[in-house]
Order: structure tokens, then C-alpha cells, then sequence
């Protein structure tokens, strides 16, 4: 899979934050989203899902994951938007890939990007919240998806000499 390393601006978010399975709780956090959007006309340019932890350690039912759209640094969250969040997306360096989702299968496209960068000896993950950035409302059955890990550069191993 191709990707590029780009060093990312912080972003300002609001939108709900949830516990649980991914497959649930990212539709059901975009359903809600995509109320809340509605009800309060705000014309959203980014929708982001945002992801706290590895799902190979960290069993589904405590898997979290926030639903939001990018808004200004000095928003601020109107009456009646129960359960909405105002968060920061930390900005930094980023291997960024792009991808097109068919038949609802998300885990695909992040397995084949995290396997591409682990064989990419230059870079090495960072603790920082993986983050994917849609194109499209999938209306046609086709999500088009930015993918982000964050990455710092893998500082080269110093061989001892005799």
C-alpha cells in the first residue's frame, strides 16, 4: 500500500465519544452525528473517526472511538446537542494513506496500511490516536478514506565497534 509521511495540523472536533465493538459503535456514533449535524445546520466539511486503541490488545467491549467533524478552535458547543463533545486531534507527524472501502469492510485497508508501514524501516508508530478521514458520504456503496497512524522517525541503531 502506498503512503505518505506529512506532518498534520491539530484540529478541533466535536462529536460523540464511544465505548464498544467498532462495527456498533462507529455507525452508531455517526448516526448520531449525522443528527446533530442536521439539527443544528452546521455545515460540516470534515468527518473524522477517531481511534483510541489497538484492537489486538484491547478487548471489543472497552474498544473507543470518537464520531466528529473538524469545527474552528472557538466553537462552542450549542443548547441542546446532548452528548456532544468539543475534543483536540493532536497534530504531528503522520503516514497517511488513502483508500476505497467497498462492503463496509474498514479492517482491510488498516491492515494492509499498518502492515505496510511496519515493513518500512524508517518509521516506527507513536502513541497517538489513529484517524480516518472520509471523502464521501459512501452513498454509492464506496466510502473514499484518508487513513492516519502517527509515526516518528526510527532513530538508526548505533553498532558498537571493538
Amino acid at each position: 500500500m502506498k503512503y505518505q509521511i506529512k506532518v498534520i495540523a491539530p484540529r478541533t472536533l466535536a462529536g460523540f465519544h464511544l465505548v464498544g465493538p467498532w462495527e456498533r459503535t462507529v455507525k452508531q456514533g455517526f448516526e448520531q452525528l449525522y443528527a446533530w449535524v442536521k439539527s443544528q445546520q452546521y455545515p460540516a466539511a470534515q468527518w473524522i473517526a477517531v481511534y483510541f486503541d489497538n484492537p489486538e490488545i484491547t478487548p471489543p467491549e472497552k474498544l473507543r472511538c470518537n464520531t466528529s467533524v473538524a469545527v474552528p478552535d472557538d466553537f462552542v458547543i450549542p443548547a441542546n446537542s446532548e452528548g456532544v463533545i468539543k475534543t483536540r486531534l493532536e497534530g504531528g507527524l503522520f503516514a497517511v494513506a488513502s483508500a476505497r472501502v467497498k462492503n463496509n469492510d474498514f479492517t482491510t485497508p488498516w491492515l494492509d496500511f499498518f502492515a505496510a508501514l511496519e515493513a518500512d524501516k524508517g518509521y516506527i508508530f507513536r502513541d497517538a490516536p489513529c484517524f480516518e478521514l472520509y471523502l464521501n458520504d459512501g452513498a454509492s456503496g464506496v466510502w473514499e478514506i484518508e487513513m492516519y497512524i502517527g509515526v516518528e522517525k526510527n532513530a538508526p541503531h548505533d553498532v558498537p565497534t571493538c
